[in-house]
């Protein structure tokens, strides 16, 4: 019998090794699960059973919902002691659940309700409520098969612990696919803050650096020029004049800027045009098509944008390819994205080539990014973002 028939429904980084009439490790590891159930199943029943009898009891009272969410707190503290003894003697690895969001809440009665809701407190009173009867049955059977039934012991651990397994992740484990999407949405607001802080500091270091100290530099040119008008008209002009291609500079450095914000072909004319004036910019031939039934959202578009963008400049400066493509088109509610070069290959997320940035940005907005890559080439992108219909434009008066 092999770990994955023991126990199939376990992803592969925890299934447990193969059994085996010897007692390894982790066998020893199971014996000593089994023989801690009775203590740990008779504290947490004798918890929960106290806190509810005492909670439900004093409800008539002033005192019996604020009773109830404290024990409910505890019970949460109960279940990641269990957590965490599963992790380290069954190796079964479960996240924790999110924590209680009590010091986000409007007021004292909207903590108290948070508290006397939360699920997982109520699965964990419950998990330790019927663990009871299971921890004394392990008990009795693991000791009496230590001295009697021992080479059939091992066999006896690993089944009696993989229902220990489930009973763990079917209770104890976060809520459910909302407790999940929770989490990763908090993770990916993570990284759109930092990302529009990134950028915020890009653009200020941008205006600093160019177009302001181009613009000081014109001030005190025409102000020296002022100064010189009637003394030295010739070099009053040749200053007009220099001041006048620092205007010019200046403009263009602002055109670019405003371009690496939010290009107006991109508002005007689509991802389309957009995508080919980039591609018209790279320094390797690329092939642009872009099929796409309606506009997608802004936010969506934009994205794609400067993921194209990203993976051109990348294309340029790091990949000696001849040729290059990019297709984009929309596939059910998903808007594709796939870039190719034939160049020398070997990209890779920790290249840092801005790939892990893209992956990121992506992420944080439920989309996916996936690199093919073999050294030698040629390179593959493929990106995909959730589509999003554009909200039609309010009438102009």
């Amino acid at each position: 019998m092999t770990a994955r028939e023991t126990n199939p429904g376990a992803p592969d980084g925890e299934r447990p090794p193969p059994v085996r009439p010897a007692l390894d490790a982790s066998t020893w590891r199971e014996i000593a699960h089994l023989l801690m159930n009775l203590l740990t199943s008779l504290v947490g029943f004798i918890y929960v059973v106290t806190v509810l009898a005492l909670g439900v009891g004093l409800t008539v009272t002033v005192i019996g919902f604020p009773a109830l969410a404290l024990g409910l707190l505890g019970a949460r503290q109960l279940g990641k002691l269990e957590r965490a003894r599963a992790r380290a003697l069954l190796g079964v690895r479960i996240q924790e659940p999110s924590p209680m969001p009590l010091r986000k809440g409007g007021g004292m009665f909207q903590r108290l309700w948070m508290a006397l809701k939360d699920p997982v407190a109520w699965r964990t009173c419950l998990y330790d409520f019927i663990r009871l009867p299971w921890g004394i049955l392990t008990f009795t059977v693991t000791l009496v098969s230590l001295f009697v039934l021992w080479p059939l012991l091992p066999y006896l651990a690993r089944g009696l612990t993989n229902v220990d397994r489930a009973m763990v992740r079917g209770l104890l484990s976060p809520s459910d696919e909302l407790e999940r999407r929770v989490r990763e949405l908090e993770q990916g607001r993570g990284v759109v803050v930092d990302t529009a802080a990134a950028d915020l500091r890009r653009i200020e270091r941008d205006l600093h650096d160019g177009a302001q100290a181009r613009l000081v530099n014109l001030a005190m040119g025409l102000g020296l020029a002022k100064e010189k008008l009637l003394e030295d008209p010739d070099a009053a002009a040749a200053m007009v004049d220099e001041a006048h291609g620092e205007v010019k500079l200046a403009l263009q450095e602002l055109r670019d800027l405003a371009r690496g914000i939010h290009p107006a072909v991109l508002t005007d004319r689509g991802l389309d045009a957009a995508l080919s004036s980039v591609a018209s910019r790279c320094t390797v031939p690329v092939r642009v098509t872009v099929d796409l039934p309606a506009r997608p959202a802004e936010a969506i578009e934009g994205i794609s944008y400067f993921t194209v963008s990203e993976l051109l400049q990348n294309i340029s400066k790091h990949s000696g390819a001849a040729s290059a493509s990019v297709d984009v088109w929309r596939s059910g509610e998903r808007l594709l994205i796939e870039v190719r070069d034939d160049g020398r290959g070997g990209a890779r997320l920790d290249g840092g080539t801005g790939m892990a940035g893209l992956a990121e940005r992506l992420g944080a907005v439920d989309g996916l990014f996936v690199i093919d890559s073999p050294t030698g080439g040629p390179t593959t992108v493929t990106a995909e973002l959730p589509w999003r219909d554009r909200e039609s434009e309010p009438q102009r008066k």
